[in-house]
């Protein structure tokens, strides 16, 4: 390789690592402290805080949603409307399950959980949340759990960035080898590290 053209490929190398450690950086850190919230998960106290509300349907609410057991699918739009209404919850897009005496809507969500069921009989309604706290939720978007399609798309995008950071640095080690006589040595351990954990200690 020409001095020239070593020297282009190193500028377009140290451009790409650049840019790839400036977009990873953050998350970088987030799923690094997180990783290290999660591995000791049972050691970090917290209390899950649970909070349980009731309220009534009016009749005729509750009969367009006994119309409705037959064909399934999400709640009606004016169920929607008054479920919000009463408790503050959206619940578009939610996947519920129908039975001739109940209504049951699971709503998982991170650091938390809850559900929504619903009395064909009298038409009482029950809506219980449990919040496990920040670092269950921080916890949980590492995991990508009950996160969405958004939050997912983001962690492949993320993944994606961190390798073009890892590779580019990849090969400005090698370019930078003869000068660092440690470099080889120092890669070499750290694949030989975890290695060796997983084959000896790892049950």
């Amino acid at each position: 390789m020409s001095p020239k053209a070593r020297a282009g490929w190193l500028k377009l190398l140290h451009r790409w690592h650049w840019i790839s450690a400036a977009l990873c950086l953050v998350g970088m850190l987030a799923f690094a402290i997180t990783g290290i919230t999660l591995n000791h998960a049972g050691q970090i106290g917290g209390t899950p805080q649970t909070r349980n509300q009731r309220a009534e349907l009016s009749s005729e609410l509750l009969a367009s949603l006994r119309a409705q057991v037959e064909r399934g699918g999400e709640l009606p739009p004016d169920v929607r409307t008054a479920v919000y209404a009463r408790f503050g919850l959206r619940l578009s897009g939610r996947n519920v399950e129908w039975s001739a005496d109940e209504i049951y809507v699971s709503l998982p969500r991170p650091g938390g959980d809850g559900w929504l069921a619903i009395d064909l009989a009298s038409g009482g309604m029950e809506y219980e949340t449990t919040e496990r706290g920040w670092i269950a939720w921080f916890n949980d978007l590492h995991k990508g759990r009950h996160t969405g399609a958004a939050w997912s798309w983001f962690i492949d995008l993320f993944a994606i960035v961190c390798l073009v950071f890892c590779l580019t640095g990849l090969c400005l080690l090698q370019l930078h080898a003869r000068q660092r006589t440690a470099t080889w040595p120092t890669l070499g351990l750290g694949l030989l590290l975890p290695l060796l954990l997983i084959l000896l200690l790892v049950h």
